[in-house]
């Protein structure tokens, strides 16, 4: 939930106006629009190269998922991994977008770890792909616009370990 949703239905819920207090961070939230909308954009624009880099990446530092036995074997297995990253990048767009990490934890982090331990598949390696995005993503960004998206990537990351 954004920050501007939650000080309305805050203030609503006690029938009150929202204070300075309450206002302040509303208007800092309204003036980094631009610079959440430009990293989004970035990312969006550089999805194929970010998960391929990253899917490279984590293949390298993880050859037993790709190895036979491994959860990303053979070519439908590995798109499949490669998608799942996908995924996972257009959740940080959301969150970047909502300035707060909520679509990574109610979309993605909830059960997460359990489908992937129902499956088989090393949460690890999950987490060194999407470290591997975060890695490509951020190498293509201003400093500035790297520490708007890092945050969102380790939140991510914690989340599913």
């Amino acid at each position: 939930m954004s920050l501007i949703v939650k000080s309305i239905l805050n203030a609503d819920a006690e029938a009150r106006y929202l204070t300075p207090g309450e206002l302040e961070p509303i208007k800092n939230f309204v003036k980094s629009g631009e610079r959440r909308l430009r990293v989004v954009q970035s990312l969006t624009e550089n999805r194929d190269r970010i998960v391929k880099q990253a899917g490279n990446q984590m293949f390298q530092k993880r050859p037993d998922i790709v190895s036979p036995g491994g959860n990303a074997y053979g070519q439908e297995m590995t798109a499949t991994c490669l998608r799942d990253l996908d995924y996972y990048l257009r959740l940080v767009t959301y969150s970047v977008v909502a300035g707060d990490t909520t679509p990574i934890q109610e979309i993605g982090v909830i059960g997460a770890r359990e489908m992937y331990r129902s499956l088989g598949t090393p949460i690890e390696a999950v987490a060194e792909g999407i470290r591997g995005m975060k890695n490509a993503a951020t190498s293509m960004m201003s400093a500035e616009d790297s520490n708007e998206v890092s945050a969102y990537f380790d939140y991510l990351i914690a989340g599913l370990q």
